[in-house]
């Protein structure tokens, strides 16, 4: 699969976007117009998320919606665009995803925000309980969310596993990342894989060790929890540029959009 939904905007160096689980490339919302001035936006809707199709059968032994699998789709969308190594953001799953793209030498920069498997080996169990619980309540409330996101107190309790400040949020943006969330068909598959994710270490990093690195945390992360993934990620890959976003969640975009535009902008200088 090459074709896939996205948006393209901006001139200067390519920059990838690329969502976590269950998510589309809308999370980058806030941050788009901070980017566009300076390079070439392209945020992508996985496959199997958003409005992008689901993935057509896999090799043999390549597991299905798994970081290695969808890395692979990206690196064929990539070729459909004429594009080879290019800069690389990704959050959560996409994280894992922009990682795996620099190891197989397809990003000139990466920034992680929150990036998965920097848990210990067969851990992730509470960010595989938290995403299925969260797509499991934007299920079953579907007919109620845009009368209960249309509240604060409804935007707190529905969206605080994954913002810090949930009350801020736009009505409409949280109630079309809920419903991308409850109906993606390829979030069965990936929130499985997680299971089989070897967490990052320090071997085997292939072109990715000559690549500059950014990981940032937020403090509030309730998904893949600050302190013990970020002490994790700064021993799996010491070489990266590790940064502490204060008092902001899992996906910290509209919480701190100038800083995590920044971030992205200055990748390559770190």
């Amino acid at each position: 699969m090459t074709s896939l939904t996205h948006d393209r905007r901006g001139a200067g160096p390519p920059l990838l976007l690329i969502h976590g689980i269950g998510s589309h490339w809308q999370v980058w919302a806030p941050l788009l117009d901070r980017l566009a001035p300076h390079r070439d936006v392209i945020s992508v809707d996985l496959p199997g998320f958003g409005t992008s199709p689901l993935w057509p059968a896999p090799a043999a032994g390549v597991t299905p919606g798994s970081v290695p699998h969808l890395a692979g789709l990206v690196e064929s969308f990539l070729d459909t665009l004429g594009l080879g190594a290019v800069e690389v953001g990704g959050s959560s799953m996409g994280g894992g995803i922009a990682l795996e793209l620099g190891r197989r030498g397809r990003a000139s920069a990466v920034t992680a925000f929150s990036p998965v498997g920097f848990w210990p080996a067969g851990g992730g169990r509470w960010g595989r309980f938290v995403v299925g619980a969260a797509r499991a309540g934007s299920t079953t409330l579907d007919p109620l969310l845009p009368r209960l996101l249309a509240t604060r107190a409804g935007r707190a309790a529905l969206c605080s596993v994954f913002y810090a400040h949930p009350s801020r949020l736009d009505p409409q943006e949280c109630l079309s990342a809920a419903r991308a969330l409850a109906r993606a068909p390829g979030f069965t598959a990936s929130r499985t894989a997680f299971g089989g994710l070897t967490p990052w270490s320090g071997a085997d990093i292939g072109p990715l060790a000559g690549v500059p690195v950014t990981i940032a945390w937020g403090t509030r992360d309730a998904v893949l929890p600050y302190r013990r993934q970020a002490f994790r990620a700064r021993a799996a890959l010491p070489g990266a540029r590790h940064v502490t976003l204060p008092g902001c969640g899992h996906l910290p975009f509209p919480d701190a959009p100038d800083r995590c535009a920044e971030l992205l902008l200055s990748a390559q200088s770190q």
